[in-house]
């Protein structure tokens, strides 16, 4: 509870899955992205997932079950986790919860129209962002990029926090 940010992948890989850690395989580049975007003072691993609580971050994904890709799974298991979402976003109640994945925000709340950023709709009292899958098989966006997202969220979490209470 009293998180500002989940961020929400879009379910383990196997071998993220197998070391228990989330985004695990090295050389995926969300570790570095979350750092290069400011979010932690120096680069963590993924077996340093939980430091992020200190920092007021969580981590969860849509669909709990692991595959080879995302491909693998059927538009009940996304529309199914983003039910389950719902529910701990209702129990957790962060102030900003952020997709790593456009599909897993599309597939989840069946948004065909949802683009990287700030989302329009809140879920459960949450402002949402979406951001690229930081997979290395998303070839569309370079770490670079990436870094430059992640840090349009942080800034745009850092400004909500400075706004007067309603």
């Amino acid at each position: 509870p009293g998180l500002k940010l989940l961020l929400v992948g879009i379910n383990p890989g196997l071998y993220t899955a197998a070391v228990g850690h989330h985004f695990g395989r090295p050389g995926n580049r969300f570790w570095p992205a979350l750092h290069a975007g400011g979010f932690t003072p120096r680069l963590y691993s993924p077996f340093e997932d939980e430091s992020l609580l200190a920092l007021g971050i969580g981590m969860t994904n849509v669909v709990s079950r692991s595959s080879p890709t995302e491909n693998d799974l059927t538009r009940e298991e996304l529309r199914e986790g983003g039910e389950q979402l719902r529910r701990k976003l209702r129990v957790f109640r962060p102030r900003w919860v952020a997709f790593l994945g456009i599909g897993a925000y599309r597939g989840a709340f069946a948004l065909s129209r949802a683009a990287v950023g700030l989302q329009p709709e809140t879920l459960e009292g949450a402002r949402v962002w979406v951001l690229p899958n930081p997979s290395g098989l998303n070839a569309h966006y370079t770490l670079p990029r990436l870094a430059v997202l992640f840090g349009e969220l942080r800034e745009a979490i850092e400004r909500s926090d400075s706004e007067p209470a309603r």
